[in-house]
């Protein structure tokens, strides 16, 4: 199926986002080594998250049904972006796997090796960390490691 410009935008722009990501974490690393810029992008990343969480809030601390439906509906390209599978819906969870990621398989089309992929997933992953926790749910994710199936998991919780 043809893409239409704005579609090729819209995945130009992610995959944009995910070189400038490698890029500062890169010069970051260079000049204060690994640990410290991944603590500072994850930080910074974060940040941006939690700026998000105030459109989720509204579902806290327990509405994950809502929540989801909410989630599901924003995810760029009809879904097709992320795609996303629902693992568990119920009263106590929200799991969602995602099959894809285009910030994944820029880093991957840019030739990085598989385990520095896996740490800028992990860095780039902070950002639903900070959006479902400062909404006022519990989050834990499961990030892309080397030959893992699909890519990222997101496993939301009622705020105790």
């Amino acid at each position: 199926m043809p893409q239409s410009e704005l579609q090729r935008q819209l995945y130009d722009s992610f995959k944009n986002r995910a070189i400038l990501y490698y890029l500062i974490y890169d010069e970051l690393r260079g000049e204060l080594g690994a640990e410290k810029a991944e603590e500072i992008l994850q930080r910074a990343i974060y940040r941006r998250g939690a700026q998000k969480g105030p459109k989720y809030a509204p579902f806290a601390p327990a509405d994950l049904e809502g929540l989801k439906t909410a989630f599901l509906s924003g995810i760029p390209d009809e879904g097709r972006m992320f795609q996303p599978e629902v693992l568990r819906s119920d009263a106590s969870a929200l799991d969602i796997k995602f099959h894809g990621c285009p910030l994944r398989d820029a880093w991957l089309e840019e030739g990085l090796p598989e385990k520095e992929v896996a740490t800028m997933c992990r860095i780039a992953a902070r950002i639903d960390n900070g959006t479902f926790e400062s909404a006022g749910f519990e989050f834990f994710a499961d990030t892309w490691q080397p030959g893992g199936d699909g890519c990222c998991c997101l496993h939301i919780r009622p705020k105790k």
